[in-house]
Formats: C-alpha cells, structure tokens, sequence
C-alpha cells in the first residue's frame, strides 16, 4: 500500500512539528490534570467534566496521530529547478481576473499547511490545480462549484524571494 504523501515547505513543516510538541508536551499534560480531578469528584457515570476531560483527549491523540504521519510522509517541496517565471508549489503567485478585476496574491501550498486567511491554498484547490504549470502572462479558466471565471497570472515569485 502506497501511503499518501504530504507535500509542505521547510516553514509549513516547522509548524507542524511546533503544534505536534505543544500538543505532547503540554496539552497532554493538562488533561491528564483534568481527568485527575474529575475522577477524584467521585461517580463517573454522572461526571460531565470527566466526559468532557476524556472527549479532549482523545481528540489530542488523534491529533498527534495526524500530525505524526503527515510528517511521517512530508515531501518538502523544492520548485529550485523550476523556472522562476513558471507556477507551481510553494510559489506566491498574483493574478487578476479578466477584464477588470484587481490583482490577488495567494502561495501555494500542500493541504496540510493550507489557510485561507494567510493567503495560502492547497495545491488541491480549484485555483491552484487549474494555474499549476502556467506562467506569466498566461490566461486561464478558473471552474469553481459556483462558476468559471478567466484571469491572467500578473507575478510568480519564488518561496526564497
């Protein structure tokens, strides 16, 4: 069985593995402190904190598991041999839509690192699967599950720039 890979840049996966020591190092910690003093309050079959302390727990666990194996299986990505004017992964890249839309910066990143909210889409994204391998100056179709639009791809920059 071929597992899935995990494709991140060096500071997407310095932050997984700052998330994954918080969550062994201190959020156990914490809850195992919880679980003691919701045991200590007696009958568990009524204890909402000793529900609540264990439900936490085994959602951290799970975390961790996660986090584990997509480090397990990160594929640090390297666009060096790439063209510098060409899109792919770990790149910032600027576009606008056609005729008159204003220009909009996003990198492009693996799922695992992916946040919206720092500008950062997942390589699985409509966007980023449709402008992967264009360059500048390229004119593309974007499908979206509410519609198609067109942009020109204005800048790439690459991840050391």
């Amino acid at each position: 069985m071929v597992e899935k890979t995990y494709p991140m840049t060096l500071e997407g996966k310095a932050k997984i593995e700052a998330e994954l020591e918080d969550l062994k190092v201190n959020k156990r910690i914490e809850i195992i402190d919880r679980i003691k003093i919701a045991r200590s309050f007696g009958d568990l079959s009524e204890n909402s904190e000793y529900e609540s302390a264990k439900d936490e727990q085994a959602f951290v666990e799970g975390r961790i598991s996660t986090l584990e194996n997509m480090l397990r299986y990160a594929e640090i990505i390297d666009d060096k041999h790439i063209e510098k004017d060409v899109v792919s992964l770990g790149r910032k890249v600027s576009f606008k839509e056609i005729p008159d839309g204003d220009e909009e910066t996003y990198t492009i990143v693996g799922s695992a690192e992916a946040d919206p909210t720092e500008f950062k889409i997942s390589n699985d994204s409509p966007i980023a699967k449709t402008i992967l391998g264009h360059k500048v100056g390229d004119k593309v179709t974007i499908q979206t599950p509410g519609g198609s639009f067109d942009i020109e791809i204005t800048r790439v920059e690459s991840s050391d720039q």
